[in-house]
């Protein structure tokens, strides 16, 4: 169970890549987006369906804060999912209660379904030649499940955030998956689009050396993206990786992340 490259990071030989999903394996951008443009046309809302989502996404972290420090006890990032939608839509006008309570879960289970990346499947396809590969999310195993089913995404394994009981960037969450797979946990790579959390894998011991480029290069129409992701060299030599829009594959091969063995 090794691909034969050794983490930077760690210096050990890596037998798992594990990947952030939101963001760096899905579009989440699109598919919220997406459902809430549908949503606001059923019930003759006038949401601009990018900036809920923005607004949806952007209560995420701090609800997640709440349980890490103590504040409230573990929930499902279901649970987290459908209270940050309430109070989205009480900042955008819209009282919550004055809608039917099961199209708001079916508006919030839009987060099971998101579209992939053009490259995520075949890339990561090709990773499971030579290592585990799976999910290190802060989505809980039913989430991620819908999505791999829906996504096409061929993960060996898939191991919700439910299961250590901890969201990123708790030590917990990064280390709790190297102890269900019986392996070191610098023997874990972590894929990630965000820099904090590959942060916060360097910190509990994680291989962290593969970053995936920055959200949002499918804006919005009218909208410019954040940046463009720029091309960089694989492990091959002359190799080019182009991270428009994502590289899950050649990003095993970029030259800060790993070494050959």
């Amino acid at each position: 169970m090794a691909g034969g490259f050794r983490a930077l990071s760690t210096g050990k030989i890596v037998r798992a890549v594990l990947f952030d999903t939101f963001g760096t394996v899905v579009d989440w951008r699109t598919g919220i987006a997406a459902a809430v443009r549908e949503f606001s046309a059923a019930h003759g809302l006038a949401l601009d369906p990018g900036a809920f989502a923005d607004a949806w996404r952007g209560r995420y972290q701090p609800a997640m804060a709440r349980v890490r420090c103590g504040e409230r006890p573990f929930v499902l990032l279901d649970v987290l999912h459908r209270e940050n939608l309430d109070d989205a839509l009480r900042a955008h006008g819209v009282d919550p209660g004055a809608l039917g309570q099961g199209e708001l879960n079916e508006l919030s289970r839009a987060w099971h379904f998101l579209p992939p990346w053009p490259d995520s499947v075949p890339g990561i396809t090709r990773l499971k030649d030579g290592y585990v590969v799976g999910p290190l999310s802060n989505g809980n195993t039913a989430l991620l499940l819908d999505m791999a089913k829906a996504a096409g995404l061929p993960w060996d394994l898939i191991l919700g955030s439910d299961v250590t009981r901890a969201y990123k960037p708790d030590p917990a969450a990064y280390r709790g998956p190297a102890e269900y797979l019986g392996v070191d946990p610098g023997e874990i790579m972590l894929v990630a689009a965000h820099s904090a959390d590959l942060a916060g894998a360097r910190a509990a011991g994680t291989g962290h050396g593969v970053r995936r480029p920055a959200e949002r290069v499918r804006p919005e129409p009218g909208r410019r993206p954040r940046r463009r992701p720029r091309a960089r060299r694989g492990l091959g030599p002359g190799r080019r990786i182009d991270y428009r829009p994502r590289g899950a594959a050649a990003a095993i091969g970029i030259r800060s992340g790993f070494t050959q063995v």
